[in-house]
């Protein structure tokens, strides 16, 4: 898949999680898999989607 393709999905992910908050424990594994899609591709993550990701771990840890 290409890298722009995931991170549209990943915008999409994220809009979900605006608009359906008690789905947002689902789509955060979600966007997980999809940053770990780029990094089995050996893509560089953008620095905003590596913010997200701490972001994301901050929460649930």
């Amino acid at each position: 898949m290409a890298f722009e393709s995931l991170k549209a999905e990943i915008d999409i992910l994220l809009a979900e999680m605006v608009n359906q908050p008690q789905d947002a424990q689902e789509i955060r594994e979600q966007v997980r898999e999809k940053l770990n899609e780029l990094r089995a591709m050996g893509m560089p993550l953008p620095a905003d989607l590596v913010e997200l990701e701490k972001r994301l771990d901050a929460e649930l840890g």
